[in-house]
């Protein structure tokens, strides 16, 4: 079981956490889906850190809240194995390898702007669109199995596609919301096992209330102190803590906080979606790469390391905030309920994001509508790895006439 306060797990230290979630941000590639088994692998197989039961409960949780769901299972599990120095540890490890490179990547498009609109580039933003549209099918298989809740997903992306912008997305998502808990009835969980995590309800609520706070704070600091960091910032930061569904759909979101203003060209922004694809760990070190592309004073490696915290620190604030109110707010039908209408939610502004801007930025031609489907079907059908079909989408875009 999970350790409670009573019965506190066997601790280790912050540096056998930091190197067992390094090896896994060198070689988890996959997705979250993918990074959840990994960890179950080494961590309830093989270190036998918790058993299975606690680590289902855990990764429930995890996709319960906001933000990168596989992140939130590290952190936790650092959490429990060498207390707060743990819990950054197993941040630090399993994300810095793909945010280093994604850095790199986007040094690379600032230092030459003719790769923004090379071949290859353009081979990136088409296989993002294969990505997406992979990951629109099997959310709404899963999270819209019924006629309400696809009927939620459609309002969300009609909503999405009506009035462009972070407010009308956060709309549809807190729209989803009411629905689902007035309106869907969700079969009850099973109930779990109780235990405790270590952590007190009073730590767990001063988490939360800070990352409230900063939800509301980074904005009206921008707003009175339009400085690009700190705009950029609260874009950054209120991504990381409204999305919910896993790492494709913090694209819509980032999208609308970043191209609008001109930080960061479409063109740029999808090259950088395409090459995530291709890196082990998770998928929110895209905020990484967009940090170092993004106009001077902020960019380059100070800028991408600041996207990076920006977009992590809600995942850290509500995972860690949660652990001690768990037990009671699973067992809660109503938000059962309304977490079914915000995933279906989440789906229709996936949808939203796969037209504009995927679409509408990478597919210009008939050849370029070819190699997206090419590539879907690799991806859909052929199950090969994500890394590959970049990679082949990348060198076919190269040869495509300009």
């Amino acid at each position: 079981m999970l350790p409670s306060a009573t019965e506190p797990a066997a601790r280790g230290s912050a540096v056998e956490v930091l190197l067992a979630f390094l090896k896994l941000g060198l070689t988890s590639f996959g997705g979250p889906v993918a990074h959840l088994g990994y960890f179950r692998d080494e961590f309830v197989t093989r270190r036998r850190w918790l058993d299975d039961r606690s680590y289902g409960d855990l990764v429930t949780l995890c996709q319960f809240l906001p933000g990168p769901a596989s992140s939130q299972v590290g952190m936790a599990l650092g959490l429990m194995r060498a207390r707060w120095l743990g819990a950054l540890a197993a941040w630090v490890g399993f994300t810095l390898p793909s945010a280093l490179v994604l850095i790199l990547f986007a040094l690379g498009v600032t230092a030459w702007p003719t790769l923004a609109s090379s071949g290859v580039v353009h081979g990136l933003e088409i296989a993002a669109v294969a990505v997406v549209a992979q990951a629109v099918w099997g959310m709404a298989r899963s999270l819209c199995p019924d006629r309400l809740r696809a009927s939620i997903a459609i309002g969300a992306a009609l909503v999405a596609l009506a009035l462009p912008g972070a407010a009308a997305q956060i709309g549809a998502i807190l729209l989803g919301a009411v629905v689902g808990r007035r309106v869907l009835r969700l079969p009850p969980a099973e109930p779990p096992a109780r235990h405790g995590f270590g952590a007190t309800r009073r730590t767990g609520a001063m988490l939360l209330v800070l990352c409230g706070l900063l939800l509301v704070a980074l904005p009206l600091a921008a707003a009175a102190y339009p400085a690009l960091w700190l705009r950029a910032t609260a874009v950054v930061y209120r991504a990381g803590a409204l999305v919910f569904g896993g790492g494709h759909v913090v694209l819509p979101l980032l999208q609308s906080g970043v191209v609008p203003p001109g930080w960061v060209s479409n063109e740029v922004f999808l090259a950088g979606y395409g090459a995530a694809q291709a890196v082990p760990g998770p998928l929110f070190t895209f905020a990484a790469y967009l940090g170092a592309a993004m106009p001077s004073p902020l960019g380059g490696w100070s800028g991408g390391l600041l996207m990076l915290a920006a977009i992590f620190l809600p995942a850290f604030l509500l995972v860690a905030g949660a652990l001690p109110f768990w037990e009671s707010l699973r067992r809660r039908p109503d938000l059962q309920n309304a977490m079914g209408g915000i995933n279906a939610a989440v789906v229709g502004l996936l949808i939203a994001a796969l037209y504009d801007p995927v679409w509408t930025s990478a597919i210009h031609t008939r050849l370029d509508f070819g190699l997206a489907l090419a590539a879907l079907g690799l991806l859909a059908h052929m199950r090969l790895s994500p890394v590959f079909v970049v990679i082949a989408a990348a060198s076919a875009g190269g040869l495509l006439p300009g």
